[in-house]
């Protein structure tokens, strides 16, 4: 049982790890948001049906019957919520992006008692307004003013697809009966599905536009980024306790300001800093309680 629970940790550390780092790759591939986005979920959802044949472990048909409607509709967002993502990333640096992103569980709190009945609690308020004064900090308003068009569209970007992923995570909770596996084929697959008309109406893009780097980045962020790291993220959750997955997510963000202001360079003063630890600190409070951590030590 040890060895489990210590092979599902560091499965969970390394997909994280490698989460944090799509940003940094984003900057790096010169190619619209929806491009990006449509291979990534392609490439991911052919890498998965691969795994599971070479596993030999069959994808049920009757699965996605009962549950058609929530993985279409997840799987529609997924999708746009990567476009959205990725255009956060191509406006402002990684390091609000990804902030930007991680004000997701403080949506799916507030969206909560309309969509899936549950109560907010006043420690839960508390973290909602704790989570938008950090955001206040993060986005720079206190120290520069609203000066920069770019990075408010990175902002309300990033702010749009962490909306987006809110709907994802209340979504799944209505979807029973299918293996984590499963339901990353279908959702990525749908997602691909759902971009290629909108990628085809919306962008003109030749071959001669794509070189051998972007094939190469496009390829490896479908494989690594989406299909291993998808494969590795939802193998863990099925054995570990949802309070230590909520606290092991972290490693994204951490990851990904750490690098932005090593290999980009991008700015991240004392501001960010405090914004961050308002962000990052509320959602942990939320998620963990510390009783119930405490009793599964």
């Amino acid at each position: 049982m040890d060895n489990k629970n210590t092979k599902a940790k560091l499965q969970l550390i390394i997909s994280m790890f490698i989460f944090g780092t799509i940003g940094i790759f984003r900057k790096y591939i010169p190619l619209p948001s929806s491009v990006i986005a449509l291979v990534r979920g392609a490439v991911g959802a052919l890498f998965l049906v691969l795994a599971s044949s070479v596993t030999r472990t069959k994808i049920s048909g009757t699965a996605f019957k009962k549950n058609a409607l929530y993985l279409v509709l997840s799987g529609v967002f997924i999708g746009f919520n990567w476009i959205l993502l990725f255009e956060a990333y191509n406006n402002t640096s990684v390091a609000v992006a990804t902030l930007c992103y991680y004000m997701a569980p403080v949506i799916v709190m507030l969206l909560s008692p309309f969509v899936v009945r549950e109560k907010l609690d006043a420690k839960k308020w508390i973290c909602i307004l704790i989570a938008l004064v950090g955001m206040v900090f993060v986005s720079g308003v206190l120290n520069n003013g609203i000066t920069n068009t770019s990075e408010i569209k990175g902002i309300l970007f990033g702010l749009g697809a962490a909306a987006l992923y809110a709907f994802v995570v209340l979504i799944n909770k209505k979807i029973k009966d299918i293996s984590p596996n499963d339901k990353t084929v279908y959702q990525l697959g749908i997602a691909a599905i759902t971009l290629l008309p909108y990628t085809l109406l919306t962008e003109k893009i030749t071959i001669a536009e794509i070189d051998t780097k972007a094939v190469l980045l496009l390829v490896f962020v479908g494989i690594v980024h989406t299909g291993i790291t998808y494969y590795l993220y939802f193998g863990s959750l099925g054995v570990l306790p949802a309070q230590t997955a909520a606290l092991y997510s972290y490693i994204d963000p951490i990851v990904a300001i750490v690098l932005s202001a090593l290999l980009l360079k991008e700015k991240f003063g004392l501001f960010e800093l405090i914004g961050t630890l308002l962000i990052l600190g509320s959602t942990v409070i939320c998620e963990v309680p510390l009783n119930k951590t405490k009793k599964q030590q």
